[in-house]
């Protein structure tokens, strides 16, 4: 036979009932919020930046050889493109590809590890390779990307698609992302790999990355940026990047350079076919609303559980008072 419920051990019900229900909504929190930063890919440090809607596009050639740069999205009065955003000075400024040299100084030197989970660079271990890094080094060009222009977040449905379609140069160039927590590295482009490579970016975006050269010279990076907008149009647009690797790599062969780089056959991101850095596709947000929704469903059916009981406890509690009292008055 059930024990009789006591109105104390209805009300610790109660109690633990309102514990339960605040943990699964803490812990649905927590699942939310560690899935968005997964999504978004941001590495640290701290990478949060505005840019304002008047900066300028700057006229002349340039070598950029250190501080911060990103390459980004943007609209040249009606035209769709792909700039370099250059933050290297007091008033940041837009600089075109064509007229931007990036330089990665003798001071981008590092010796590729000897470790396995590096054998994605196709760089012996103990060999020296240019890095720029992920996590700024003063003497070293900085370079990442961004999606936050204003008209772009204002114009672009969701975020837009980067992809390396080809690189030219002396010998291999991969880009790779790793965050903290000694993460696996991330690879995005590898030069040696012969199709387009997309990897997807979130409006408002602000990324950087690890760029390792294998050796020294002139390199033309061939990158694509499309995008669907918000009123049904597809834009696209094909830009070079032009890098002068090593201290002794001139300017003038830099700018020189013709690229000849054809674009992979059938290989251009269909608009509907979009990567992510971390490898997913569109289908990842549709899992998380799946996971979410269910865990709505349990935890609906856990509420109605534990209030029903609840309220059968406190029913039993105030029988079994008014069973008392009348015992008490008789």
């Amino acid at each position: 036979m059930e024990e009789p419920v006591t109105a104390g051990q209805a009300r610790r019900r109660t109690r633990a009932t309102t514990i339960v229900v605040r943990g699964v909504l803490a812990a649905m929190f927590v699942l939310v919020t560690a899935q968005n930063s997964a999504w978004a890919a941001e590495p640290a440090p701290d990478l949060s930046q505005s840019i304002a809607a008047d900066q300028p596009l700057a006229t002349g050639r340039t070598t950029l050889d250190a501080g911060h740069v990103d390459i980004g999205p943007r609209f040249v009065g009606d035209r769709w493109t792909l700039l370099i955003h250059d933050g290297t000075q007091a008033q940041p400024v837009w600089r075109d590809p064509d007229d931007t040299l990036l330089r990665v100084a003798d001071a981008a030197l590092q010796t590729v590890p000897d470790d396995p989970a590096y054998a994605f660079l196709g760089i012996e271990a103990g060999q020296q390779a240019y890095v720029v890094p992920q996590v700024q080094h003063q003497d070293v060009v900085w370079l990442g990307w961004n999606t936050q222009d204003p008209r772009v977040m204002q114009t672009v449905d969701r975020g837009a698609t980067l992809t390396l379609l080809g690189v030219q140069g002396p010998g291999t160039l991969t880009t790779y992302l790793q965050s903290g927590n000694f993460a696996p590295p991330q690879p995005l482009w590898r030069s040696v790999e012969p199709k387009a490579q997309p990897f997807w970016v979130e409006v408002n975006t602000h990324t950087h990355a690890n760029w390792v050269f294998s050796a020294p010279g002139v390199y033309l990076v061939a990158v694509q940026v499309t995008a669907d907008l918000i009123n049904g149009e597809a834009v696209s647009e094909t830009r070079t990047l032009r890098f002068a690797v090593g201290d002794a790599t001139s300017d003038d062969d830099a700018f020189a350079a013709t690229a000849d780089i054809p674009v992979p056959a059938g290989e251009e991101p269909p608009g509907e076919d979009r990567a992510v850095a971390d490898g997913q596709g569109d289908g990842a947000p549709t899992l998380q609303i799946a996971a979410l929704a269910g865990a709505a469903v349990l935890l609906a059916v856990g509420l109605v559980v534990l209030l029903l009981r609840g309220r059968g406890a406190r029913r039993r509690a105030e029988q079994e008072r008014a069973a008392a009292s009348s015992a008490g008055q008789s």
